[in-house]
């Protein structure tokens, strides 16, 4: 990597901030009523992202909407982004990513390059995210939504909305879980 590649690597890494599941998920639970927000969830594909957002408890995740991505619209999604951020009061973004299969799929990149995109438009500065295993998601979502014969675009824009609520539940679930069980650990002592 040139001297040229490592500044770039390091001002990206300084725009939007990665966090541990776990750690994204107590700094929700932190008292403090400024800070009481809720997660957006992204299933990123190749030609949209679909959304999903949390309740206010954050244990609910329900379907939002599906943003076009192209490499020329970032800044345009960046925007969109900042829009949602203010309007739902959002601490966090909980992204899909593809564990379960080697890290440098073409799926992988793709997820990657996408926040490093959002990161590199600077409107995103401070913004929390996390991945999240997406693992089967979008097939569990397709099995679904077959049996309804609906039009290819109708179900394609469907099927990544409730992509992004799957991905998002299970780290609500997961989370939500981890949180319980330490609650139990703790009143056991």
């Amino acid at each position: 990597m040139c001297s040229n590649e490592r500044e770039v690597y390091i001002t990206l890494r300084t725009h939007m901030k990665y966090m541990k599941p776990i750690n994204l998920f107590k700094e929700l639970l932190k008292p403090n009523a400024l800070r009481q927000g809720r997660l957006l969830g992204l299933d990123v594909g190749d030609k949209y992202v679909g959304l999903a957002v949390s309740d206010v408890h954050n244990e609910i995740a329900s379907p939002l909407s599906v943003l076009l991505r192209k490499k020329t619209n970032m800044d345009l999604m960046a925007t969109d982004f900042q829009s949602l951020i203010s309007e739902l009061s959002l601490e966090g973004f909980v992204i899909g990513y593809p564990f379960v299969r080697q890290r440098g799929t073409p799926d992988a990149i793709q997820v990657k390059l996408f926040v490093d995109d959002l990161s590199r438009t600077g409107k995103l500065d401070s913004v929390t995210y996390t991945f999240w295993d997406e693992c089967f998601t979008s097939k569990n979502v397709e099995l679904l939504l077959k049996p309804l014969n609906l039009h290819p675009v109708q179900s394609k824009t469907i099927m990544d909305k409730f992509a992004a609520v799957g991905i998002l539940q299970g780290y609500l679930d997961s989370m939500n879980r981890t949180s319980v069980d330490r609650n139990m650990e703790l009143s056991a002592e």
